[in-house]
């Protein structure tokens, strides 16, 4: 479900979002200066040629217009001068502008790029623990809503920064020209820098609830998705569309306040800039008319005034932009910022044979968090000391909520353990390089997952294996006949997640998957759940062949899986009750007992209510 924000990011006054905006500008202009610098190089280069461009009409004006006005005709050379003069100024104001949007775009790119790859590169560090209690919908939103909100602001900065020069270069001119005039022309600047100062403030809240809604479409969304096998077969398809359509809908009302602020205010800002050139013009028009002033000189102020108007508008772009960035950043921050990592050692696993397992009172609890913003333990895992002899299988049984799935992923350093150790041959797992585990051990979950790749890419996961170690593979999964009847065979694209085949023929090609690495620990976590219980047997039976090199522990629940086992674990409430043979445990727990004849007693009871109902079906039957 949606996470809310932080609450230190919400209902900030101004001043403190603006400080918070300016640090986020700091921290990404440490990250890109050259480009940054580029890119306001190209701003100033942009500001003073259109500064200029003023200077170059009220010359052209006095040096070309006003004598071919007077002489009622135009010469060649004239309209040479005019166009020469122009394009120069144009052409090097164009050069700017590009040099601008090329080094601030490249500035912005490369930040959201680096930032994204910071937050999935923590993601990849912070323990499974710590996603255990964030939903994917948000670490997607995370890794991509949120580091654009962070960066977008690099797009309208450089211009914002640059055209300063503009200002001052402008209000310069306008002095020099027409100290009175200019005087006229910077009354209207206070006006118009409150106006934005205003129109940011008002935005603020605003930008910054439709940005945390955003946040929560794409959460609800990817919940969704993720759970459509869930909906649809519960028939939950209007529920999930009212719950999108309640977030939706409340970040399009979000969207429409924040347009409907930016529609009070642009109005204003625009008119004001207008409002100060008629001004210029009216005052102007009568210091000509008086003989203090000419035409070029009222034409090149106006111009001037209606650029450097221009350039305060951009920085209110910027200071709408900053509300995003802030929240953006505080909550990419919060990833980048977050406890907690899986330290690896140095050591290598042996390089041959079976591998032995054993566990030294392994306690674990998942963190829950509560309301009021603390954390709270779930013990999953109680003292548990295992043995599991090299070249052996061992079942590992016990009801739901035993914590068989959190000891098989402490057995595969999925997760390390809160009190105890996991020795693979002797070597505490927390010792082992990183990647030493995964060369030697494979886990197989009941809860598959396809790439929508080929059979072959799916299995291989892009290692070098040959496509007879692959069919071997199939073989031992009892998967190869399948396999063989597809359209492509091995190059036959599954789909998303598998769609287009059944659950059975999904965890068989995870099993190859894990097979086709000989591993020298295999721990299948109930993971033939989906197939026949013939089909089952086969496959156990086969691992049971093929794996003189490989050590099985195998979560299981049917008879038939246990059966095959050299060794039984019984597991209740996180804690180890009993262990021994399958007969054994039959015989002297309690609990076992009743956990493996549950289906069997299940189906007997349901054949003598059926005899109950129906009292000649027995002596029917027996004829």
């Amino acid at each position: 479900m949606s996470h809310a924000l932080p609450s230190h990011t919400l209902g900030r006054p101004s001043r403190s979002v603006l400080r918070d905006g300016l640090g986020v500008i700091g921290r990404g202009i440490k990250q890109q200066p050259r480009w940054f610098a580029l890119a306001v190089v190209g701003s100033v280069v942009y500001g003073i040629m259109t500064s200029l461009t003023a200077w170059a009409i009220g010359h052209v004006t006095e040096a070309a217009v006003e004598p071919a006005i007077a002489a009622r005709h135009v010469t060649p050379g004239q309209l040479w001068y005019i166009g020469g003069t122009l394009t120069l100024v144009v052409l090097l104001t164009v050069i700017g502008v590009i040099g601008r949007r090329l080094a601030g775009g490249i500035a912005m790119y490369n930040l959201g790029a680096t930032y994204r790859r910071a937050v999935t590169r923590q993601y990849l560090r912070l323990p499974l623990s710590w996603h255990h209690r964030h939903p994917s919908g948000q670490l997607l939103s995370n890794a991509n809503a949120d580091v654009e909100a962070t960066w977008n602001i690099f797009a309208p900065l450089p211009m914002a920064l640059g055209v300063v020069v503009m200002i001052v270069f402008g209000v310069i001119q306008m002095f020099v020209v027409d100290p009175i005039l200019a005087v006229v022309g910077l009354t209207v600047f206070p006006m118009l820098f409150l106006a934005n100062v205003a129109f940011q403030r008002a935005m603020s809240p605003r930008v910054t609830r439709a940005q945390q809604l955003r946040a929560d479409v794409s959460e609800v969304a990817h919940e969704s998705f993720e759970a459509a096998l869930i909906v649809k077969s519960l028939g939950r398809e209007d529920h999930e569309t009212d719950r999108f359509r309640v977030v939706s809908q409340a970040l399009r009302d979000a969207n429409i306040e924040v347009g409907r602020t930016r529609g009070r205010f642009d109005p204003v800002i625009e008119a004001i800039p207008t409002i100060g050139t008629l001004a210029v013009l009216l005052i102007g028009t009568l210091r000509v008319r008086s003989g203090e002033l000419n035409a070029a000189e009222v034409v090149q102020i106006a111009y001037l005034f209606s650029i450097t108007a221009f350039p305060v508008r951009a920085l209110g772009w910027v200071l709408a932009e900053v509300p995003r960035s802030v929240v953006g950043w505080s909550r990419i921050n919060a990833v980048l910022q977050a406890e907690g990592s899986m330290e690896y050692g140095t050591r290598d696993l042996p390089g041959a044979g079976a591998s032995e397992l054993h566990t030294e009172k392994l306690g674990y609890a998942y963190e829950v968090d509560l309301p009021d913003g603390g954390v709270d333990l779930n013990p999953a895992v109680r003292d548990i000391s295992i043995d599991v002899p090299a070249g052996s299988t061992v079942a590992l049984v016990g009801p739901t909520g035993s914590g068989k799935s959190t000891l098989a992923g402490l057995m595969m350093r999925l997760i390390d353990p809160r009190s105890g150790a996991v020795l693979l041959d002797g070597i505490d797992l927390r010792e082992v390089r990183r990647g030493g585990l995964p060369e030697a051990a494979a886990l197989v979950a009941q809860q598959t997952f396809m790439f929508d790749d080929s059979v072959r890419g799916n299995i291989t996961l892009g290692n070098e294996h040959s496509d007879e170690q692959v069919w071997r593979a199939l073989r031992i999964a009892q998967a190869d006949g399948f396999v063989a009847h597809l359209a492509e065979a091995l190059d036959t694209r599954v789909g998303e997640r598998g769609a287009s085949l059944s659950g059975g023929q999904r965890q068989r090609i995870a099993l190859a998957r894990a097979i086709v690495r000989d591993p020298r620990l295999l721990i299948l976590d109930d993971a033939t759940s989906a197939v026949d219980p013939s089909v089952e047997q086969a496959i156990l039976a086969g691992l049971g062949e093929s794996s003189a090199g490989t050590t099985v522990l195998v979560i299981a629940y049917r008879m038939a899986t246990i059966l095959l086992a050299d060794e039984v674990i019984y597991v209740e409430e996180g804690r180890v009750v009993d262990h021994g043979s399958h007969t054994e445990l039959m015989s002297r727990c309690a609990g076992y007992e009743q956990l493996v004849t549950a289906y069997a007693r299940e189906a007997a009871e349901r054949e003598a209510t059926s005899a109950d109902e129906e009292p000649g079906a027995l002596e029917e039957a027996s004829r």
